[in-house]
């Protein structure tokens, strides 16, 4: 009733033989090499992290409901649309000084009697402003 530990040995690769029997010969050439290529990995515990990353990679798919997708497309959009924005913006400025002569003092003056230079003056001061508050070294470590 007791089996020997070598018969069901004996037993698991005959089965584990059939289906190997079974493959062409390129088949398990193939397997052969791959197993070989990744004998390293497995050697070295590395293919566990392998399976880890895998496993991470399933769990976040898992995560992704359909509001977490509107999520990101919104995000991507509104990235896309600044992107584009600024590039759209830097183009026309890069044409406009292109052909136009350096203003003097004087003239820069004349030109932020612009509604639209002097907002932009200021949404640029309040970035740079915002960006130097965050850069302050408050002596917190």
């Amino acid at each position: 009733m007791s089996e020997s530990v070598t018969d069901m040995t004996e037993k698991t690769t005959i089965k584990a033989a059939k289906p190997l029997a079974a493959m062409d010969e390129a088949t398990q050439r193939g397997l052969m090499e791959l197993l070989e290529k990744a004998a390293p990995l497995l050697q070295g515990r590395r293919f566990h992290n392998l399976v880890d990353l895998a496993s991470l990679a399933s769990d976040g798919v898992d995560m992704f409901d359909d509001a977490m997708v509107q999520k990101l497309m919104k995000a991507y959009e509104e990235g896309v649309g600044a992107a584009w924005s600024m590039s759209n913006a830097a183009r026309f400025a890069a044409n406009q000084t292109a052909t136009a002569q350096v203003p003097s003092l004087l003239g820069l003056l004349r030109v932020a009697r612009n509604e639209d230079v002097r907002r932009g003056l200021y949404f640029g001061l309040t970035f740079l402003s915002v960006l130097g508050r965050q850069m302050k070294d408050d002596g917190v470590e």
